[in-house]
């Protein structure tokens, strides 16, 4: 069984979709956060990509300032914006700006992923920095304790969570923030490094206490077939991307059934669609409360994406009617 108490949120990339803008797939992402609000959702995640052709969502502060315009009581989350690219007294002004707006709502989920591309890097002026110290140095702006006094002040605290790997677990631990941790840590051999971060956890004003979320694609439909068929697009686009050098927007089901993929091309889909937690409700529970088990986490930050944006929310809601409602 899943405790009752583990949280329930969405992370939405705005996925561009073939033939639609990017202003269209951004919308996209406002509509689904306004959809998800009363099904129960604890809070919605946006994200930072630069220079992707199949995500539209590269500014979260003005993303999730159009999300908190059109909804009332979801969180608002960065997951995350990439540290590294930006001044921490800018990112701090920026979120407290989208807190003015939205008090009490708002989250900054911080990573230090260092761009897609050199081109990327380049143009985002990106040098080496010290994350653990510009982690420290963002929080004392928002928390009132650093040389310069922050214009708009929040009104209510703005909570940080680290975007974390292996190392990143570690700082977050020394700084005794929370993390939202995925991929590679949620297999069983990444019950160390999780078990390390709660071990070496040093209490913060902000959190007394080692806190973990864990991030996964996650997609529901009536027989495990339609579910598996609802992932198809985001894994043939994993797939081009890691063979082709380019991540494409998603494309319907029957056109990725008909594309010619190579061998190497199949092994990357199957990695994609193995990873992720699809098919009919029992049969997703089952996978949840396993994962939930094995990784002692608080939240769940589901990330699925397909081309059919209907079919997306009948997913979220069926998730929704599962974790929620029991």
């Amino acid at each position: 069984m899943i405790n009752a108490e583990v949280r329930l949120s969405l992370l939405d990339r705005s996925r561009t979709r073939s033939g639609e803008t990017d202003g269209a797939a951004l919308r996209g992402t406002v509509a689904r956060a306004t959809r998800a609000e009363p099904l129960g959702y604890h809070r919605f995640w946006v994200a930072e990509h630069h220079g992707v052709p199949g995500i539209a969502g590269a500014a979260p502060a003005v993303l999730l300032a159009a999300v908190a315009g059109a909804t009332r009581e979801i969180r608002l989350g960065s997951a995350g914006v990439m540290l590294p690219h930006h001044q921490p007294l800018v990112v701090a002004e920026q979120f407290a700006t989208v807190s003015a707006f939205a008090p009490g709502r708002v989250d900054l989920g911080l990573g230090r992923s260092p761009g897609f591309t050199p081109p990327v890097r380049r143009a985002l002026r990106q040098s080496d920095s010290d994350f653990a110290a510009d982690l420290a140095e963002l929080r004392d702006f928002l928390t009132g304790t650093a040389e310069i006094t922050l214009h708009p002040q929040p009104e209510d605290p703005i909570p940080l969570y680290v975007l974390a790997t292996g190392t990143g677990l570690q700082i977050a631990a020394r700084l005794g923030l929370p993390v939202i941790v995925g991929g590679p840590l949620l297999r069983p051999d990444g019950a160390e490094a999780l078990a390390d971060y709660r071990r070496t956890f040093e209490p913060s004003a902000q959190q007394p206490e080692p806190w973990v979320a864990v991030s996964t694609d996650v997609l529901i439909a009536d027989t495990d077939a339609e579910a598996a068929d609802l992932l198809l697009p985001e894994a043939w686009a994993m797939a081009r991307s890691r063979t082709t050098g380019a991540f494409p927007p998603l494309e319907p089901v029957a056109a990725v059934r008909a594309a010619a993929r190579t061998p190497r091309q199949q092994q990357y889909v199957d990695q994609v669609m193995a990873a992720a937690i699809t098919g009919t409700p029992g049969r997703v529970q089952s996978r949840l409360a396993d994962l939930l088990d094995r990784t002692g986490a608080a939240e769940l930050v589901t990330s699925g994406s397909t081309f059919d944006r209907d079919a997306l929310h009948a997913s979220d809601a069926a998730l929704a009617a599962l974790l929620l409602r029991r």
